[in-house]
């Protein structure tokens, strides 16, 4: 507890887990949650068999918790794969139902696979929760014979969240990429509206992302797309054409004059709505007079994106393709199979849940309690590697669950079971994109309610399932907490650090190219691409040991001023080379082999510092070479220390 005020008052990354977001209620999700939860409920009530029809609506609850993606194609992955490993979990859970000991191993065995996979992707980490969260489930709770007819009932609840969310494709006019493309647009004017000024930065993570959701719908399109699709070469001819604008944006923040004015922006944004309507009118580009090369550049990146954009048929096999064809499914398959079993991190992750749930699994065998699956579930929610800090996790995990028992203690002893479960699972339902868009600790308390009515359904033990649930909530946070966090000295000695060590090494690399005459532009192009995906994920990584208790996120605060440091230094050395490319002189290869030493001696001093020390940099050149912004960039990175803010 913190002292404010001569009061006691609660840590603040607890007082962050608990205040709700401000994000708007998704209205057609909590509308689609209550259809999909309560229809099946009510089918299998009609049919005389209620317990089918609690197995189909908890499929629905697993669909509804994955159904993230915006776009129509993305959500059908986001669903329909996440089911299939579900299935295969709920089937191995019931094969080894009661099973004691060969239940441990085989539940300690999917939960290594769970976290190992969780590493690939988005859809990869909702397969690997449902994997082990049906696993846990059909291992704990007796399910109706024959062994297939529950993992049917669950894909089946499932697949009805789906075809719920696809009966909106049609009414739906605009090409799901085509909205995320000119969105794109728009994100770049306002980027551009912001050269020069504080905003500039956020702005920039706001390009990063909307680029990356761009690219990835687009390349999920072309992997499931025989041949070329001319409206996705139109779309992809029009994506790429940002990347100069987006360069030149870098340049026009340092640099430029006219290139600041709102014309500039403006033209960008009408362009974004010729991309959503599609437009072919011809461009009428009236912008300010370059004052400069940064000015310049912007100019004529913009000039080309108009050409680019208003262009009626651009041939297939001629556009501007730094994408490249997306590899076959068999190699890309491989790819991501060599990555889980020889990546360290997907290792770590994968030994430290199968520790937690081996350990809660052996306590169910040592000391026998009533429906002590709820442990392993748990555990199951808690390590969750893309929810946030295991530690606040558990926390708040442990305080929505009690939230949520009140309200499912309210409802197991004043609602008779039957009919009136179904009004009820429609509220309940509702709440759970509502709350869960508010944070973790308000989706747990909506998730609770409904799971234990469920189990009810299946199980008969009405008011006496609450209790039991609390004290399983908290023995899975205490395993959670000890065997997944306090045990993995990595937990609480951040390893952000390493990451943002391997983001300063790319970005050495991205100076050394980026004024090599010989290299290969659209590689500087696709190498800058992919620093500023990898610092987004450094950003996301030091976002979560913030929410860390001491020392770790203490750390990790003061370490985030590096972060933006390294963010600026990418920036400074864009614009450089945009500068190069409309007539600034080029800078002395040995200008940039000395930026090149002090970027690779911080990278090293990253990974070998607990604390930031500060150190002296001497860089060669003068004060109006084109380098001069980065120079300055990079003293000021290596300029940022203090002992007492790393201890």
């Amino acid at each position: 507890m913190e002292t404010r005020a001569g009061r006691l008052s609660p840590p603040e990354w607890l007082l962050n887990g608990l205040r709700p977001q401000s994000t708007p209620v998704p209205w057609a999700a909590v509308a689609r949650a209550g259809v999909a939860l309560a229809t099946p409920l009510a089918v299998g009530l009609a049919m005389g068999k209620p317990t089918y029809g609690a197995l189909a609506s908890m499929g629905a609850l697993s669909g509804v918790i994955g159904d993230t993606a915006s776009a129509y194609r993305m959500r059908i992955f986001n669903i329909a794969v996440p089911q299939l490993f579900g299935a295969v979990g709920v089937t191995l859970g019931t094969l080894v139902y009661g099973q004691g000991w060969l239940a441990v191993a085989v539940l300690t065995l999917v939960a290594l696979v769970s976290g190992m996979i969780s590493s690939i992707g988005a859809v990869a980490s909702v397969s690997g929760l449902l994997l082990l969260l049906n696993s846990v489930v059909g291992a704990g709770l007796p399910m109706p014979r024959p062994w297939w007819v529950a993992p049917l009932l669950l894909t089946v609840g499932g697949l009805f969240v789906l075809v719920l969310t696809l009966l909106g494709w049609p009414l739906r006019r605009r090409l799901p990429e085509r909205a995320a493309v000119a969105d794109t647009y728009r994100s770049v004017a306002d980027l551009l509206a912001a050269a020069g000024t504080a905003q500039y930065a956020e702005r920039r993570q706001a390009v990063t992302e909307s680029l990356n959701t761009s690219y990835d719908l687009i390349l999920a399109r072309r992997a499931r797309t025989h041949g070329r699709s001319s409206a996705m070469v139109r779309l992809l001819a029009q994506l790429n054409v940002l990347v100069p604008l987006v360069e030149a944006a870098a340049a026009a923040h340092l640099h430029g004059r006219a290139s600041r004015q709102p014309e500039i922006a403006e033209a960008v944004r009408d362009l974004g709505d010729a991309v959503a309507e599609r437009r072919n009118d011809p461009p009428e580009l009236v912008l300010p007079e370059p004052q400069g090369p940064a000015d310049r550049a912007v100019e004529a990146a913009l000039r080309h994106a108009a050409t680019v954009v208003h262009e009626s048929d651009p041939d297939p096999y001629n556009v501007d393709d730094r994408l490249g064809r997306p590899a076959a499914l068999r190699i890309r398959f491989r790819r991501a199979a060599r990555s889980v079993l020889l990546s360290e991190p997907s290792w770590r992750y994968g030994l430290r849940l199968a520790l937690c749930i081996g350990l809660a699994q052996s306590l169910v065998v040592l000391v026998p309690v009533t429906r002590s699956y709820w442990v392993a579930l748990t555990i199951t929610f808690v390590m969750k590697p893309d929810f946030g800090s295991v530690f606040s996790r558990a926390v708040l995990r442990a305080l929505g669950t009690a939230a949520g028992l009140v309200v499912a203690a309210a409802v197991l002893s004043e609602v008779p079971r039957g009919w009136w479960d179904v009004p009820v699972i429609v509220v309940l339902a509702a709440l759970i994109p509502a709350f869960s868009a508010k944070g973790y600790a308000f989706q747990t308390a909506a998730i609770t309610p409904v799971i234990l009515l469920f189990s009810d359904i299946l199980n008969h033990q009405g008011f006496g399932l609450v209790v039991p649930r609390l004290v399983d909530s908290l023995i899975g946070c205490a395993i959670a907490l000890v065997a997944g966090y306090l045990l993995w000295p990595e937990s609480w000695h951040t390893r952000v650090g390493d990451r943002l060590a391997d983001a300063v090494d790319e970005t050495a690399r991205y100076v050394a190219g980026a004024f090599d005459a010989a290299g290969d532009r659209a590689e500087r192009l696709r190498q800058r691409r992919r620093i500023y995906r990898d610092l987004s994920t450094v950003r996301s990584e030091f976002q979560r040991a913030l929410t860390e208790p001491p020392p770790a996120g203490k750390r990790a605060a003061a370490w985030w001023p590096l972060v933006v440091a390294v963010e600026r230094i990418v920036d400074a050395t864009t614009a450089a080379r945009v500068r190069v490319d409309h007539g600034a002189s080029p800078p002395p290869p040995a200008e940039v082999t000395d930026v090149e030493r002090e970027l690779r001696g911080l990278a090293e001093g990253i990974r070998s510092s607990v604390v930031l020390v500060e150190v002296r940099t001497e860089l060669e050149g003068g004060e109006d070479g084109v380098l001069a912004p980065l120079r300055q960039e990079v003293m000021a990175a290596r300029a940022i220390a203090s002992p007492a803010r790393g201890t």
